[in-house]
C-alpha cells in the first residue's frame, strides 16, 4: 500500500494551498480517509476526515468553514483544499487511510496506513 501526499508549500497567511494524496495497492473505496497534521514538538493532530464513499465529512473546529476535504474513488485520491491558511496551520500534512470502521475515527492510532507527509508552512 503506498500513499503519496503532494501539494505542500510556503504560502502567505489569508492565501490557499490544495493538498492531494493519490493512493495504491488497496480498494480505496472501502476505506474511509483523513488529513491530519503534525507541528514540531507537538503530536499529530486531526485535521479532516471522509467516509468511504465519500459522503460524510468531519472537521476540527480549528478548520471547518476554511478547509474542504474531498474524495474521489475513481481516482483514488483524497483532497484537502485549504483557504484563508493562518500561521497556526503551519505543519507537515499526513493522509491517513482507515478500513475497519463504519464512520470517521479521529484519532491517529486507528489509522492503517500513512503518506510521508507534506510541508505547509504559512508565513504571517
Amino acid at each position: 500500500v503506498q500513499l503519496q501526499a503532494s501539494g505542500g508549500g510556503l504560502v502567505q497567511a489569508g492565501g490557499s494551498l490544495k493538498l492531494s494524496c493519490a493512493a495504491s495497492g488497496l480498494t480505496f473505496s472501502n476505506y474511509n480517509m483523513a488529513w491530519f497534521r503534525q507541528a514540531p514538538g507537538k503530536e499529530r493532530e486531526f485535521v479532516s476526515g471522509i467516509n468511504w464513499s465519500g459522503g460524510n465529512t468531519y472537521y476540527s473546529g480549528s478548520v471547518k468553514g476554511r478547509f474542504t476535504i474531498s474524495k474521489d474513488n475513481a481516482k483514488n485520491t483524497v483532497d484537502l483544499q485549504m483557504n484563508n491558511l493562518k500561521p497556526e496551520d503551519t505543519a507537515v500534512y499526513y493522509c491517513g487511510a482507515e478500513g475497519a470502521s463504519a464512520s470517521i475515527q479521529v484519532q491517529a492510532k486507528r489509522y492503517e496506513y500513512w503518506g510521508q507527509g507534506t510541508q505547509v508552512t504559512v508565513s504571517s
